[in-house]
């Protein structure tokens, strides 16, 4: 029993090529992310899923475990992040090894802070998922759709008068780590219950293009002091 953080690191990235591993500020990314697992002092196995032989050495480098390499299954386009965490946990196991609670750290979540990463455990004490947000910064209540002439069509025409103070805040998806209890992971049915744990922006960015890293960079640095 115990916990088992799972960072998930395919070697195919197609819009930043070896993004999981690239540079960033100094060192692989992927390194920032077994760190902070490593941090945390939650973990009972950090490993890192791939289906490429120098993200696995890096990562063991940085102190993470690669028991096995992804099956072809996991490995293509169109896999999805619950068919990589079924498979190490069934991999887990069939060795004899299970866990209570699993952490899925994604390998590019340089701006993930080792104190929510704990705080989302705490959180997963009264409910089957953890999963960080965000808050959007324009009102989705007020957002519209372009069509190929060039007009705007509302989504929520009723809004458009409404002043943005007075509309409901909406959240995203932090896209950065996600805690379960381990049964969650095979529920045939997603009828779980989810709870949050609520993200400053300036500690949430996508990475899918150069811009988004350079951008990625820049809030690191704010949020790190980096370089005072």
């Amino acid at each position: 029993m115990g916990n088992i953080c799972i960072i998930p690191a395919r070697g195919g990235s197609k819009r930043i090529l070896r993004k999981n591993i690239k540079d960033f500020l100094g060192k692989p990314i992927i390194s920032y992310s077994i760190e902070m697992a490593l941090a945390t002092k939650l973990f009972d196995e950090v490993m890192v899923s791939t289906d490429d032989m120098e993200i696995a050495s890096i990562a063991i480098k940085y102190g993470a475990k690669v028991p096995f390499y992804r099956s072809k299954d996991t490995s293509n386009d169109y896999a999805t992040t619950f068919d990589v965490l079924k498979e190490v946990i069934s991999h887990y196991r069939s060795l004899g090894q299970d866990y209570d609670a699993v952490c899925c750290l994604y390998p590019t979540a340089v701006l993930a802070k080792v104190e929510d990463i704990q705080k989302g455990y705490q959180l997963l004490s009264d409910a089957d998922m953890i999963l960080p947000v965000a808050e959007f910064s324009f009102p989705p209540l007020r957002s519209f759709k372009v069509s190929d002439l060039g007009f705007a069509e509302y989504f929520f025409p009723e809004h458009i008068n409404s002043r943005s103070q007075d509309l409901e805040n909406w959240y995203h998806d932090a896209g950065q780590w996600y805690w379960y209890k381990s049964e969650v992971i095979f529920m045939a049915v997603k009828n779980h219950s989810l709870k949050v744990l609520k993200l400053s922006n300036l500690l949430v960015q996508d990475i899918d293009s150069v811009i988004d890293w350079q951008i990625a960079e820049i809030k690191y640095k704010l949020a790190n002091n980096y370089g005072n």
